[in-house]
């Protein structure tokens, strides 16, 4: 995607492209790091390290040479800032992938720096105007918008089958069950090797699948009943708690 923008001389390369829903691209990888904003639809990204999701008016970082394929949700309008990686160093962006907020005076930057063109003066307004973007998206905090998979072949196989049928009703006891485990060491090996415990990690797959459901249409009655909440108020707070607005307002938005 960034092939011929990997020996520009400027830290920064922004760009800005439509993709239809369902539209995807097979595992592949960029010289540079990608920052990569849905400035409309859903767009998930997945890697050998796991998946993640990234809902309308946020982002996701992808360290540079790190192999990734990714699914468009929904018409997807996605803003894109190439970094090179001596600035990444600079700046200390991290080694691995994340979903990022993004701020307003972010999504007002990235629109201005898509139309600045690639061989930029860096003494001009609009070399000052990547260098405040690039500040801007090293402030950026992370989104608990991941499901990370563990390095265990029996776990994984468990987390991918959970991905694709998530529910919290799936209990620690029958995957440890699954993984021929005791549910002691189930729970330590699945915490070493994902950073989470199961009761996160198992909500979390359930709320990227509910943003993906969101996107394609379902309602919130429906995804919260499908995805096993008690509650439509349950799913909401749990919503809310990630995302600082209510599925009604994130629709409506």
């Amino acid at each position: 995607m960034d092939d011929f923008y990997t020996e520009v001389p400027r830290p920064l390369i922004a760009t800005a492209r439509d993709y239809a829903a369902g539209e995807m691209f097979p595992e592949h990888q960029h010289a540079r790091g990608q920052f990569a904003y849905a400035a409309r639809g859903v767009i998930s990204v997945h890697t050998p390290r796991g998946n993640w999701l990234v809902p309308p008016l946020r982002a996701c970082w992808v360290p540079a040479r790190l192999s990734h394929g990714m699914r468009m949700h929904g018409a997807v309008s996605m803003h894109n800032v190439f970094i090179a990686p001596d600035a990444i160093i600079r700046m200390g962006l991290p080694p691995d992938c994340q979903v990022l907020d993004a701020s307003p005076l972010l999504r007002q930057l990235l629109a201005e720096a898509v139309s600045v063109e690639a061989l930029y003066a860096e003494a001009s307004r609009a070399g000052r105007l990547m260098a405040l973007l690039l500040d801007e998206i090293a402030a950026m905090a992370p989104l608990p918008l991941s499901a990370p998979l563990p390095q265990d072949a029996r776990l994984a196989r468990l987390c991918m089958a959970l991905l694709q049928q998530p529910s919290l009703d799936s209990s620690l006891d029958a995957m440890a069950a699954q993984a021929g485990m005791s549910r002691r060491t189930f729970t330590r090996q699945f915490r070493a090797q994902t950073g989470l415990g199961f009761a996160q990690w198992r909500q979390q797959a359930c709320l990227l699948a509910a943003i993906t459901r969101l996107a394609e249409g379902q309602t919130v009655t429906r995804i919260a009943l499908d995805l096993g909440y008690a509650s439509l108020s349950a799913f909401t707070a749990a919503f809310r708690r990630v995302l600082g607005q209510t599925p009604s307002d994130y629709l409506s938005n």
